[in-house]
């Protein structure tokens, strides 16, 4: 990965991620799912059938900007 510099105050951006959890308390990569969000009959979000891929976050060292991204596999 090149480096990459802030679009706020040209300082660097390291990569990292962010943190989600699960209803039963389990850590994961946030993800971004395509289409509008749809609540199920228990008002959960209905995540099946939507494409999704992982995040990836940066954040800049100086300034403290994030900045993400969802990468084509």
């Amino acid at each position: 990965m090149a480096s990459k510099s802030c679009p706020k105050c040209d300082g660097r951006m390291v990569p990292g991620y962010l943190l989600g959890y699960t209803d039963h308390h389990s850590r994961r990569v946030t993800e971004w799912l395509e289409g509008e969000p749809e609540r199920g009959i228990f008002g959960m979000l209905k995540v099946r059938g939507h494409k999704r891929l992982p995040v990836e976050t940066y954040r800049c060292e100086r300034c403290g900007y994030l900045e993400s991204y969802a990468p084509a596999p």
